[in-house]
């Protein structure tokens, strides 16, 4: 493959995935994974500040898009309803995209390192989700509770849909992980 070839952040993406699935994170260099994209380290490291920032270089993308989501929903929505249709919404960003999600979580999982910094980005999102809730007046605790709430909705529903074989979308297991919370949150 040419280095001139379009699209290199997804391609390493990809080369990267690809790498830490069959060698394993910590044996995986960033050079490894430029070669196997046909590009050169430099270019690698004009993208990616290190190997790991591949994993998550679409966080602050996905962050902007649940913020703006949920920003846009209806004012005279209750903050859990404002979340349920945010991750609603969300979950359309993931049509078509559970073989990479699911390799992308195997990856996450087998590293502390990782783990951590997954970690990192959903207390991030969740920070900036209670922030846009304020915004939209709602108070605190409130807000901050509705927020926690949506991520951890959206941690179980992801991790039941990678878990799964891809025939249902992101969507379906949203919506079970938010019955669920709202059954438990009743007493039932």
């Amino acid at each position: 493959m040419s280095r001139w070839e379009p699209d290199a952040r997804g391609r390493l993406e990809k080369a990267a995935l690809d790498l830490y699935s069959e060698r394993g994170y910590e044996q995986t260099t960033a050079a490894q994974i430029a070669e196997r994209a046909g590009l050169t380290e430099r270019t690698f490291f004009r993208h990616y500040a290190d190997k790991r920032e591949v994993l998550f270089g679409g966080s602050s993308l996905l962050e902007e898009f649940f913020v703006d989501t949920l920003a846009g929903t209806p004012d005279t929505a209750m903050p859990i309803d404002a979340m349920a249709t945010t991750l609603e919404t969300v979950a359309t960003l993931f049509l078509e995209r559970h073989e990479h999600s699911r390799q992308r979580q195997a990856v996450i999982v087998a590293n502390a390192e990782l783990r951590e910094r997954e970690l990192i980005k959903l207390a991030s999102l969740s920070a900036a989700l209670a922030a846009t809730l304020r915004r939209r007046g709602v108070k605190d605790p409130a807000a901050t509770l509705t927020a926690e709430a949506g991520i951890t909705v959206f941690k179980v529903g992801f991790e039941r849909w990678v878990g799964d074989n891809g025939e249902r979308p992101l969507s379906d297991f949203l919506r079970e992980s938010l019955r669920e919370l709202r059954v438990v949150t009743a007493g039932g």
